[in-house]
């Protein structure tokens, strides 16, 4: 892939998520992982996440205007990309914006905390490799997207979409 378009894409892409004015902190060093994270799906319709995360690509180059390029299928769905397009998934579904969607997924996966004026690079990673391989505990808590106070569900065997929807609902999110 062209490295302009891939750095236009990148930017895109955070200009979704980047915390509001006001924010102090920057997070281009914790973006830049996510971005070079494969997200890898383990159950049945998590393959849904990954492909909203390359709709997104279309999504970009018709914004922006540029003619389909043939490489980006090829690319497998990033981290980054996931989040982002899940984010716009659960606005949909509430009242709340993709930007505040975005920085609670990165609360409750503990991603957060790590600002480019403090980035453990190996945290992070491990964090990730939690999150991806699904190896937080049955509730959602110490590492899912979807912590829960009470479920009857192995949050780890159930894929992304049916955890967040749990979560609304324990959450009395939904309007």
């Amino acid at each position: 892939m062209d490295a302009n378009l891939e750095d236009a894409y990148f930017n895109w892409l955070c200009a979704k998520v980047i915390p509001p004015p006001g924010v102090e902190d920057s997070y281009w060093e914790l973006l830049k992982i996510l971005d070079s994270t494969e997200f890898v799906w383990l159950v049945i319709g998590d393959d849904n996440r990954a492909q909203d995360g390359i709709d997104l690509r279309d999504r970009f180059l018709r914004e922006a205007v540029i003619e389909d390029n043939p490489e980006w299928p090829a690319v497998m769905c990033s981290v980054l990309e996931m989040l982002v397009a899940f984010a716009y998934k659960a606005e949909f579904q509430t009242d709340d914006s993709i930007r505040d969607w975005f920085w609670e997924f990165m609360d409750n996966l503990h991603l957060a905390l790590f600002t480019d004026d403090h980035m453990e690079y190996e945290a992070v990673e491990e964090i990730l490799y939690r999150f991806i391989w699904r190896e937080y505990r049955i509730d959602g808590t110490d590492g899912g997207m979807f912590p829960l106070r009470e479920t009857l569900n192995d949050q780890r065997k159930v894929e992304l979409w049916y955890q967040f929807s749990e979560y609304i609902l324990e959450n009395e999110r939904i309007f």
